[in-house]
């Protein structure tokens, strides 16, 4: 058997910087377990399955198609950088010739569409909630959002960009803390700055999801649908522009819809196209 494979750059305009997803276009229903092999194979934080719903469908002419996400150790609910490369690969590539796309995924239907240079992804928006804080001054807030059970930890105002991009983190300590099961992702976030080179951006994060057997992400759509919830709160803004600060790094672009759904936006690279055989 061959299945048409692609690696993406998410969340950026340059080769090997953002977020890498792969990308497997499936003609016939694939068997059940080969869906997490071959997402152990590619070993990257997301491998994106977009299959067609019916026999006839075209991965060039028609617009709905059934979207799963699987890490190197398990299925997801939702991933935002892996849509998008899942959509870069259907209008790049397949030259599909709809406006927008539609995905059916265990998060409900979503929706890619192009806008010049960038691909905006309609994801649903998450809530966060306050909890209580221990330990020094270097959180200002902590909340946790349910839906997604993410934890979303703030550090402090007085914190440049550096402090976090140089924050050393043992993320697989993390999976001895905390075995209830109630969190599946951490976010630490900070203020964007309002001068020097990086002003423009109104927040950066790092995002680390060990529970599903990613120490890091890169760039990480689903962690700003709970970013965009809480910063919109915080700084009374409804458009704001985002920076993940990873080694890797990637840019998002978010507007807060009026229907309670968030948009993000990005840009790809094409990195890799060929065909795996089994």
């Amino acid at each position: 058997m061959q299945i048409p494979i692609f690696t993406v750059d998410a969340f950026t305009s340059w080769s090997f910087s953002g977020n890498p997803a792969a990308v497997c276009l499936l003609e016939n229903d694939l068997n059940e377990d080969l869906h997490q092999k071959i997402a152990t194979e590619m070993n990257l934080s997301e491998t994106a399955f977009v299959r067609k719903l019916h026999s006839m469908d075209d991965f060039t002419k028609s617009s709905c198609f059934g979207l799963r996400w699987f890490t190197p150790t398990n299925e997801v609910s939702l991933c935002g950088h892996a849509t998008l490369a899942a959509a870069a690969v259907l209008f790049r590539i397949q030259k599909n010739t709809n406006s927008v796309l539609t995905f059916v995924t265990l998060s409900g239907e979503l929706k890619a569409r192009q806008a010049e240079d960038h691909i905006v992804l309609d994801l649903p928006l998450y809530v966060t909630y306050p909890q209580a804080a221990v330990g020094d001054m270097v959180v200002q807030d902590l909340r946790y959002s349910p839906d997604t059970k993410k934890l979303l930890v703030r550090l402090s105002d007085a914190y440049e960009r550096s402090v976090l991009e140089k924050l050393q983190v043992r993320a697989q300590d993390f999976l001895s803390a905390e075995k209830t099961g109630k969190v599946e992702g951490l976010i630490l976030t900070l203020k964007g700055g309002s001068s020097g080179k990086h002003e423009g951006y109104d927040f950066y994060s790092r995002y680390f999801g060990p529970w599903n057997g990613v120490l890091e992400d890169p760039v990480t759509g689903s962690a700003h649908a709970v970013l965009g919830s809480y910063w919109s709160e915080q700084l009374g803004k409804k458009e704001m522009l985002a920076f993940q600060c990873s080694r890797r790094g990637g840019e998002l672009k978010i507007s807060l819809r009026n229907d309670g759904r968030v948009d993000i936006a990005g840009q790809i690279a094409i990195v890799l196209k060929g065909s795996l055989t089994f």
